[in-house]
């Protein structure tokens, strides 16, 4: 007979490996990734569900809560024992290197994550041990990123639904926001998103753009606006960067509205551009 718990998560896994990162129930609309480590006594892989907090460049934080038992649950002896894991996100999967941190570190990582999510310190709450935080760093790999799409065109669409999904969290948040919690959140949704906008705009700047207009060389005009509007983009990301520094909700806010407009149109556009010409490619 299947254990609950073993059974809650093979649920959560199916359903966010069927819709690319998208789950319904308790977890909806949370940041989740599937964490797949080495068994420390059994030498074979484990894969859960984990929620995850995003620190800008090219790692994210994962914290050892299990609900505030006191235990610390098997993912985290696994990754101490084997720290090398694998990191599926919806879209993309990478390995990645755990490293626990300690001291100081350990307690702004955990303080960034209790002012962004309440639910953090609540577990601490629960139990004598400290919670661990762990940080997964991208294990940088030649070549495209793994992106679990059939074609080009499909990973053009899921990661602009990545994009799109993260525009919409922090309009959600901005407006459930208060002064007192706005920041970190914000910033964190936006470095997440700021980091996953450039490099995929590296990548179709370097690889996609040249092979396309190899092939078709009737797409200059279009593709030469694509690169206008990364550069563009880039200059209100950081603007925008700048302004979350701030304490003026209403310029936030404008600011806000003023980058998710222009993104979105550009996404838009730049699949009526791409995708065709990647069916055809």
């Amino acid at each position: 007979m299947p254990h609950p718990v073993q059974d809650f998560n093979r649920r959560i896994i199916d359903e966010f490996r069927a819709h690319h990162g998208r789950v319904s129930g308790p977890f909806e609309g949370g940041r989740l990734i599937l964490l797949t480590t080495i068994g420390a006594r059994t030498g074979t892989p484990h894969t859960t569900p984990v929620g995850y907090l995003p620190d800008g460049g090219d790692r994210i934080l994962v914290i050892a809560s299990a609900g505030g038992s006191p235990r610390h649950p098997d993912w985290y002896r696994n990754l101490v024992a084997h720290p090398q894991v694998t990191v599926e996100s919806g879209v993309f999967t990478y390995e990645a290197k755990a490293v626990v941190l300690t001291g100081e570190e350990r307690d702004r990582a955990f303080a960034r994550a209790v002012e962004s999510d309440r639910g953090w310190a609540v577990y601490q709450e629960k139990t004598d041990r400290l919670l661990p935080v762990v940080a997964l760093h991208e294990i940088a790999r030649p070549g495209p990123p793994n992106i679990n799409a059939s074609s080009p065109g499909e990973a053009i669409r899921l990661v602009h639904d990545v994009f799109r999904r993260e525009l919409a969290l922090i309009r959600k948040e901005l407006a459930a926001g208060t002064t007192s919690t706005l920041g970190a959140q914000l910033r964190v949704n936006c470095l997440t998103f700021c980091q996953g906008l450039h490099n995929h705009h590296t990548g179709e700047d370097l690889a996609m753009f040249p092979f396309l207009a190899d092939r078709h060389p009737e797409a200059a005009p279009a593709l030469d606006r694509l690169r206008a509007e990364h550069e563009h983009i880039a200059a209100l990301v950081e603007e925008l960067r700048q302004t979350l520094a701030g304490t003026d909700l209403d310029t936030v806010r404008t600011e806000v509205d003023r980058l998710t407009t222009e993104l979105e149109a550009h996404l838009t556009y730049e699949e009526d551009q791409l995708l065709p010409l990647l069916a055809h490619a």
